[in-house]
């Protein structure tokens, strides 16, 4: 290697350009054998930089979201959820909820899809560049409550705005602590003031969540704030994975 592209590539490094480190001598020979001109090679190779940080940027923000599983919405199949609004989710794959500091509720029965569904829109949401954590509300609770013994609440529930987009899942299957609800609204209130968007899936319908939050006037409250700016997506039907079983015993 010459001198030349040892400094290029130390430059590359320094820079912290590894897309450019990577493309560049092919993209010069390209261009020397085609007379291309030394201003479009330049330009593509700070646009393959460009892509290659993109990238980089989108892998580390999937990371960060902890998702149990990946989830599309090419692979939700809505012909078996009809009472699903396809358009409203596809509009929600967009983000622009997000950037208004939206809310959304995935609510039904049991084994529709709600996580599934939850999951491809958190995904979609990092493809436009937002950062996204999912958590069951189990264990969001259980971290709140854990940090209000620490007498770090405050700085726990600060701590969650730095994600554009938080997904609460299975919210209803456990009823919570009036500490553990307490925690909960703490940190609805917070995301509502400001702006800072919740994604919750539920089997429950919202007269119903007083059965988890427990405290009546709690609840009033909390779902004053969730339900402010909300789009409300409701799942009914029969189960995937009970539909699957039927499947698999009839083909015995």
């Amino acid at each position: 290697m010459s001198t030349t592209a040892l400094r290029i590539d130390a430059a590359c490094r320094q820079l912290k350009m590894p897309g450019m480190a990577r493309a560049w001598q092919e993209l010069l020979r390209d261009a020397e054998a085609t007379g291309a001109a030394t201003d479009r090679l330049l330009a593509e190779l700070l646009e393959l930089e460009l892509s290659n940080r993109r990238e980089n940027a989108y892998r580390g923000r999937l990371r960060d979201s902890r998702f149990p599983a990946q989830k599309t919405l090419d692979t939700f199949d809505f012909t078996t959820q009809p009472s699903v609004n396809k358009n409203l989710v596809l509009a929600l794959a967009k983000g622009a909820y997000i950037r208004e500091g939206m809310n959304v509720c995935l609510a039904g029965d049991t084994g529709t899809g709600k996580t599934h569904l939850g999951i491809a829109l958190g995904i979609a949401a990092i493809g436009e560049g937002y950062r996204v954590r999912f958590v069951p509300a189990v264990n969001l609770v259980s971290e709140l409550l854990t940090a209000a013994g620490e007498n770090q609440l405050p700085r726990a529930v600060r701590a969650w705005r730095r994600f554009d987009l938080v997904i609460c899942d299975d919210l209803g299957y456990i009823p919570l602590s009036r500490e553990g609800a307490q925690c909960l609204f703490q940190l609805v209130a917070d995301r509502y003031e400001h702006g800072r968007s919740l994604l919750v899936t539920t089997n429950l319908p919202y007269a119903r969540w007083t059965e988890v939050l427990g405290d009546a006037q709690m609840t009033v409250a909390l779902l004053d704030r969730f339900t402010h700016r909300v789009h409300t997506v409701e799942f009914t039907g029969q189960s995937y994975r009970f539909r699957e079983s039927l499947q698999r015993q009839k083909g015995l």
